[in-house]
């Protein structure tokens, strides 16, 4: 299988795709395509015609959009639902919201990792969505004890990973509770990774 990328810095979407598949023993090759130079569009539209990253190639079947891709690799290779009935519904619910919701967020903090820039975008509008994130997250956690919101890691984390980035990136406060959580995102080795090359990454303008 091969999974493309965008620049690992700033692909939150990719991130994911990326998380999830790295939760199954599933075998794939991540190609990254970096963001926003000259020729990037191009790129990305030779291997997906909606022009956006991620995107999974199976052999021949191409699947995009990082909670569908997710979807997959739980159906193909591994159990990243939670196997409770009634928690697996609340675990999709939260997904959905994540990828539908919080646009003040996506706008004016952007996942940047390995920045430092504390203050920057704490908006009304955003402070919102970062508080209805919150309650998510110590709901989920007061319920399941932890590390992740579902006990085990399952795809509500992957799709709330690029959240604990921006967290860190932009200097929001969090209690222990919170920030026990972000550390269990950042201390996966699969995030690990990932993190390791956005840093060093240099070829994406900030």
């Amino acid at each position: 299988m091969k999974l493309y990328v965008g620049s690992k810095r700033l692909s939150s979407w990719s991130l994911r795709a990326y998380l999830a598949l790295s939760a199954t023993p599933a075998k794939f090759e991540t190609i990254v395509i970096i963001l926003d130079v000259p020729g990037t569009t191009e790129e990305i539209l030779k291997v997906n015609p909606t022009g956006r990253v991620p995107v999974l190639y199976d052999g021949d079947l191409a699947i995009w959009d990082s909670l569908a891709i997710c979807e997959y690799a739980h159906e193909q290779f591994g159990n990243l639902w939670p196997a409770d009935r009634a928690q697996r519904a609340r675990a999709r619910s939260i997904s959905a919201e994540m990828h539908s919701s919080f646009s003040a967020m996506r706008e004016h903090m952007w996942m940047d990792i390995g920045a430092h820039k504390p203050g920057v975008g704490h908006t009304p509008t955003v402070l919102a969505d970062i508080a209805r994130i919150k309650t998510i997250w110590n709901e989920c956690l007061a319920a399941s004890g932890g590390p992740f919101l579902f006990g085990a890691f399952t795809i509500a984390d992957a799709m709330y990973a690029p959240v604990t980035t921006r967290f860190v990136t932009y200097g929001v406060p969090m209690t222990d509770r919170e920030r026990a959580y972000v550390d269990a995102i950042a201390q996966l080795p699969a995030m690990q990774a990932w993190t390791r090359d956005a840093v060093m990454d240099t070829s994406t303008p900030s």
